[in-house]
């Protein structure tokens, strides 16, 4: 099958090219040669290549230029140097430099082949993995949100309704539940899907980087600005930007924002005039807006812009039909990016899964599932493929104590002990994971003599 791979050959000794060319286009690639470093530098300019096979030692331009060329145009081809055997220290230099490897001369034709061979595999592998990263966050993010639970499926009816009415929203819910994918959802569904995505999290930055990511600056604004650069407010115009954890704003900073809602213009650090912008703005947190606002930490003029809509995403542990769900779209979508052949995940894993709280929700599951994929080497992921807390949870049993089975209460006082102690004290979190609430715990602790 002709076209494996597409070369370029530069080569300053013609009978040397044409042998080169011959070798490589037996072996069914597709081959362009020329005899001078110049020429080859304007070959680049029009065309790529899978592999360039470059003399070191050139006249006017040498194998470094057409390397430095190649890999400012091209990062992903693999450049291979020709050298003498006096020359090998140079073309070892250039590897360091981004080159693939070198073939010495006068060099032997299975050399010649293996190295290309190898090369172009090399090159080949990162395009693929290249578009099924693409095709992976498009799944993710423009197609689907990936659910069987009731609650969450009555969320995505909602924001596929207001997905086109272009309000502002806020989404609430714990950490990795997946505020930023539901935000891309919403983006993606709406009249804003052929414009720009941007997001940032506010509690990342800085109050001056905030400002500077969110508003740009003028050329000369401060020490080190020696170009205007546009922020990421006036960059999503057009389309939807992002806030993530909107409640860690300085207080600065949300007041500039409430301008730039109100009044739809921007203005850049160190500007005078403002800039027009046509912006959605999709904010997320992880805490209460309410006890920000009570706090004094977050206006509520602010609040009532942005929370024209408001969309709450439960936790995974309110919705375990999603655990094995998820477990099987994460087992898919790692095992093709690491080129693996497992197909199942064990019950016992499941079982575990099914039976754990996930703190960290999706985002922990995601983890869990590729850690599972590179350490198994079958084509399932087991109980030993599992992070060591979660093995733990497969082995704890009720047993004897000094001969006597355990009564029910002795089982809950035992049960109530370790959840807090999983959980750092944290009651609030523990009446959760038990299932009652904070009054039934405290009556609980209390009959045990665990109130402290």
């Amino acid at each position: 099958m002709k076209n494996k791979g597409r070369l370029l050959i530069v080569e300053d000794e013609k009978v040397a090219l044409k042998n080169l060319q011959h070798i490589m286009e037996k072996e069914d690639y597709e081959v362009t040669g020329t005899t001078s470093g110049t020429n080859a530098l304007k070959i680049l300019q029009e065309q790529e290549f899978d592999v360039v096979l470059t003399d070191l030692k050139m006249e006017k331009v040498d194998g470094l230029e057409v390397l430095e060329k190649c890999k400012s145009h091209y990062p992903d081809t693999a450049v291979i140097m020709i050298t003498a055997y006096a020359s090998i220290p140079s073309a070892v230099e250039t590897m360091k430099k981004g080159a693939y490897d070198y073939i010495a001369k006068p060099f032997k034709l299975d050399v010649v082949r293996k190295v290309v061979r190898e090369s172009v595999e090399k090159v080949r592998l990162k395009k693929e993995n290249a578009q099924l990263r693409e095709q992976i966050e498009k799944y993710q993010g423009k197609v689907k949100i990936i659910t069987q639970d009731t609650i969450m499926q009555g969320i995505l009816d909602t924001a596929r309704q207001i997905a086109p009415t272009d309000c502002n929203i806020v989404l609430t819910g714990e950490s990795g539940t997946g505020k930023e994918l539901f935000a891309r959802y919403i983006h993606f569904m709406s009249k804003r899907a052929e414009g720009p995505f941007f997001a940032i999290n506010c509690g990342a930055f800085t109050e001056e980087l905030l400002s500077n990511e969110l508003f740009g600056h003028e050329k000369g604004a401060f020490t080190g600005a020696t170009a205007m650069k546009k922020g990421l407010i006036e960059m999503a115009s057009g389309g939807t930007l992002f806030l993530d954890e909107i409640t860690e704003m300085p207080p600065s900073m949300q007041v500039k924002l409430l301008r730039v809602i109100q009044e739809k213009e921007v203005l850049r650090v160190g500007g005078t005039e403002p800039v027009k912008v046509d912006v959605r703005f999709i904010a997320a947190t992880n805490r209460s807006i309410q006890d920000a606002i009570k706090d004094g930490n977050f206006r509520q003029d602010l609040y009532f812009r942005l929370n024209v809509i408001s969309l709450h995403i439960p936790p995974l542990s309110e919705r375990r039909d999603d655990i094995s769900l998820l477990s099987y779209y994460f087992l898919k979508k790692y095992t093709t990016l690491m080129r693996k052949d497992i197909t199942e995940i064990s019950q016992d894993v499941i079982s575990i899964l099914m039976n754990y709280d996930f703190p960290g929700n999706v985002r922990e599951l995601e983890n869990i599932i590729e850690r599972g994929v590179a350490l198994s080497n079958g084509n399932t992921i087991e109980v030993a493929h599992l992070p060591q807390d979660l093995k733990e949870l497969s082995i704890r049993t009720f047993r004897k104590k000094e001969g006597k089975i355990p009564s029910l209460e002795e089982q809950e006082e035992a049960y109530i002990k370790w959840v807090l102690k999983e959980v750092g004290g944290n009651k609030t979190l523990a009446a959760q994971i038990l299932g009652i609430d904070r009054v039934s715990l405290w009556r609980k602790l209390k009959r045990y003599g665990l109130e402290e």
